[in-house]
């Protein structure tokens, strides 16, 4: 079973779309920070598959400083920023071209297929 980590503030949205996902057969892990998504990602015994993180994540570390981390401490979890970009092109248009987006208000069937070809793409490797 694959198992994804949502990071996001909005409790509402995080726990929306982590049911979602729940419903659909994956294991999810909730974060509501950079800070908490990185002790979650320090337990090993979790075995996350998949990030989906959001663009637009508050605090001291920002999503794309926690997607830089994860490619270079875990490598084997795909990240995907979700939200608008928009405002933070400047800031990490390196990063923004190296991941997949999605936008917000999540689609939850869009994300479903996203991680399932996240799946396929990982499984083919």
């Amino acid at each position: 079973m694959q198992t994804v980590l949502v990071v996001d503030a909005d409790v509402i949205v995080r726990h929306n779309l982590a049911e979602f996902l729940r419903d659909c057969g994956l294991k999810v892990v909730e974060a509501s920070s950079a800070v908490e998504a990185r002790t979650f990602l320090a337990e090993t015994t979790l075995g996350i598959d998949i990030a989906l993180v959001d663009a637009r994540l508050p605090g001291p570390e920002n999503a794309f400083a926690l997607r830089a981390w994860i490619a270079s401490t875990h490598p084997d979890i795909a990240v995907v920023l979700a939200g608008s970009l928009e405002t933070a092109v400047d800031e990490a248009s390196e990063i923004c071209e190296q991941g997949p987006t999605l936008p917000k208000p999540y689609d939850p069937k869009s994300v479903l297929d996203r991680i399932k070809r996240l799946r396929a793409e990982r499984d083919r490797g």
